[in-house]
């Protein structure tokens, strides 16, 4: 089975008709590089009829789903390589109440399984941003009063953003950090895990990023109510539309979660015909996570 490529939801269905062809697709990337049982280190065995593979050398038997996050999946793969697929190539965000309806599943089971998928959309953190990058804080949540400037509302939701941009001013990657408030320690970890210190950085004049200068080379000017930085500010119009979609209440413990999944997005929108397989292959990647593990939010 070839890899598959594309946004049309009908050639996905025709290509993975069926739990079946699912589970071939699964098992084909899981075991792309050869079998290692994860009982004995072996690596001599074979892969049965329903795609299970089994050890020669301890005979434990491991399925295609096993040590991944559609490990125990409540719905059937089929269904739950689907919900990757609109979570992967919608431009909008999706709720676990309109996917369950959807799909026929339970509310509970459809927002375990898309807490997942977020979980596979974090970043590696392997690519900083290195070139031209603009920086600044917003909030979302709680009521919109349009204006410019950090807010000090505790039910808002705060948060950091860089972009980095081309040399012609163009989006190229954006990563987002949720926080507890504007103070330097707080603004230094989207520093330290996503912006290069060979990066030329631009902040307005917030005296949060005036100790961040002994390491990055910032630099920093007037906002102008957002004139100075108009593609971040773009950006971040971007991000609260795509939280308002969500017909749900979304908490300040999983907030990162769907920050995560609208980089990954956002940051993948010239690569849309691979963004599902890639997503596969991130969740085969994951370690399975349980329940209690996601509702406490556990990385």
């Amino acid at each position: 089975m070839e890899q598959f490529e594309g946004k049309n939801i009908l050639n996905f269905i025709k290509e993975l008709p069926n739990d079946a062809t699912c589970k071939e697709y699964l098992a084909k990337y899981k075991w792309q590089d050869g079998f290692v049982c994860p009982k004995c280190c072996g690596n001599r065995g074979c892969m049965k009829k329903d795609y299970k593979y089994h050890c020669y050398t301890c005979h434990h038997v491991e399925s295609a789903t096993a040590n991944t996050l559609f490990h125990k999946v409540k719905f059937g793969l089929q269904k739950a390589f689907c919900v990757v697929f609109e979570m992967t190539t919608s431009s909008k965000s999706l709720s676990s109440t309109q996917l369950a309806e959807r799909y026929g599943v339970s509310q509970t089971s459809m927002w375990f399984f898309m807490q997942k998928v977020r979980k596979a959309m974090e970043s590696s953190k392997k690519y900083p941003l290195s070139d031209l990058v603009h920086v600044d804080e917003f909030t979302v949540g709680g009521k919109e009063d349009g204006k410019q400037g950090r807010s000090y509302d505790s039910k808002k939701k705060k948060a950091v953003i860089a972009v980095e941009l081309t040399n012609k001013h163009q989006v190229k990657r954006v990563y987002i950090k949720s926080i507890d408030d504007y103070f330097s320690k707080s603004l230094t970890p989207i520093f330290e895990e996503h912006i290069s210190t060979s990066a030329k950085i631009f902040t307005d004049k917030w005296r949060g990023y005036e100790p961040l200068k002994a390491t990055y080379d910032i630099t920093q000017i007037e906002s102008s109510n957002g004139k100075n930085f108009k593609k971040l500010h773009i950006i971040i119009h971007q991000i609260k539309s795509w939280l308002r979609t969500i017909p749900t209440h979304v908490s300040k413990e999983h907030i990162q979660k769907y920050f995560d999944e609208f980089c990954y997005c956002i940051n993948r929108s010239q690569s849309k015909q691979t963004i599902w397989h890639n997503s596969i292959i991130r969740m085969i990647d994951n370690e399975p996570m349980t329940w209690k593990q996601i509702k406490q939010n556990v990385t």
